[in-house]
């Protein structure tokens, strides 16, 4: 029995609870008794959920399965996630990095879920227990802590989709300079190919005669390749103007 051996809580209770696990937190009025069942804040990879007891006596006496004052423990408790949400908080100030930010979501995910969960079975608890006003701070609390998680979940999922946005668009953009410095490249390459071209045939060890006719025949190979050249790079930006249009 998860329960303490010196509660006396009713039978109809004892019934509702599990031998071994705590279930899910919840709140079990019954025969004036008052049986809250939390979770204690989870860890990022913790897949079981440790638990706590919180017994409201019909004389409105509280005790708490950790041993300590039940009303004052139960403040306690849910304060611990209170604090675990400032520490984060200022983690995701700090956080630079989108490994950084994927790491506060891997947190804050299951305490999100488990604060949700608690302010769900302490309003319940409220509802059930009318009488007792102190259960209202307690609720609040839960409440507060329950909106700012969530709250920071969503900022730092806004923050992870604003630098992925940033990120793509910094890859975008170096990507179309590439793209522009490789057609560069092309052009270049296309206006001096047959000049390259021209100059390695000519730079070959056999005989042409051209050396004896003079620099006048030079010059006519020469504009003859930066002509042939120009003619090239046209046809290059023609294909590309077509794989624009298509």
């Amino acid at each position: 029995m998860i329960t303490p051996p010196n509660w006396k809580l009713p039978e109809s209770i004892r019934k509702r609870l599990g031998q071994a696990s705590y279930g899910r937190q919840r709140a079990i009025a019954e025969e004036g008794h008052l049986l809250i069942v939390l979770h204690k804040p989870p860890g990022p990879d913790q897949d079981n959920r440790e638990g706590v007891l919180y017994w409201r006596s019909p004389a409105g006496e509280w005790q708490s399965s950790t041993g300590g004052p039940g009303l004052g423990s139960l403040k306690t408790h849910v304060q611990s996630y209170m604090d675990i949400e400032a520490r984060l908080s200022k983690e995701y100030d700090l956080a630079m990095s989108a490994g950084q930010l994927f790491d506060l979501v891997e947190a804050l995910t299951p305490l999100a879920r488990a604060a949700r969960n608690m302010h769900h079975a302490l309003q319940h608890a409220r509802e059930a227990v009318k009488s007792d006003t102190a259960l209202i701070d307690v609720r609040d609390l839960a409440y507060e802590s329950d909106r700012n998680m969530d709250l920071l979940l969503q900022d730092v999922r806004n923050a992870i989709d604003y630098k992925t946005a940033r990120e793509s668009e910094e890859q975008a953009r170096l990507g179309k300079e590439a793209l522009q410095a490789s057609h560069r490249l092309n052009i270049l390459a296309a206006l001096f190919l047959p000049l390259t071209a021209i100059t390695s045939l000519f730079g070959m060890n056999f005989p042409s005669g051209i050396p004896a006719k003079g620099p006048a025949v030079f010059w006519l190979v020469f504009a003859g390749g930066v002509i042939l050249g120009f003619f090239v790079k046209a046809w290059m930006l023609g294909l590309s103007t077509e794989k624009k249009r298509e």
